[in-house]
């Protein structure tokens, strides 16, 4: 479950990090720890470019700043600034031209011609629809359905 402040917190953040040549790429407050938490996944804009402790020392630096000036979460916190690494899951447009071509498994929200998973290369996607190659066969799956994107276990290994 996503944490009440995260979504005003990403407002704050979100264009602090467009402006450093960040993109946002995840935000998780961890309240189960003490103190809490508040985790910031970036990665450099430029898509050449891997994120450098550097990179993370300067967003660190300028969200702290921002976070103190807004004061807008109560008590102790720890702000930690990393790289999202290599995950299964596809989530921005990087992603997904980054693994082009890739096989990966599509989840869907409620079935699609009688089917909520979907497994095939990626071709990528576009404001309405996840595209994939299905035996040389191209597929539209609605984006708005689409739950979740992952590489498939045999591309990660």
């Amino acid at each position: 479950m996503v944490h009440p402040l995260i979504p005003q917190l990403e407002i704050l953040a979100r264009p602090l990090a467009t402006q450093l040549g960040y993109e946002l790429v995840q935000m998780v407050f961890h309240t189960n720890q003490y103190p809490p938490t508040l985790r910031v996944d970036i990665r450099p804009l430029d898509p050449k470019r891997e994120t450098s402790h550097a990179d993370c020392e300067v967003m660190s630096q300028a969200l702290e700043a921002e976070l103190d000036r807004v004061d807008v979460i109560p008590g102790q916190y720890v702000l930690e600034i990393s790289s999202p690494g290599l995950g299964n899951l596809l989530n921005s447009d990087r992603d997904f031209t980054v693994f082009k071509g890739f096989a990966v498994e599509v989840t869907l929200n409620a079935p699609y011609k009688g089917k909520v998973l979907w497994s095939g290369h990626l071709l990528g996607r576009d404001e309405e629809n996840v595209l994939l190659s299905l035996k040389g066969r191209r597929v539209r799956l609605p984006r708005a359905s689409v739950k979740q994107v992952s590489l498939a276990e045999a591309e990660t290994e």
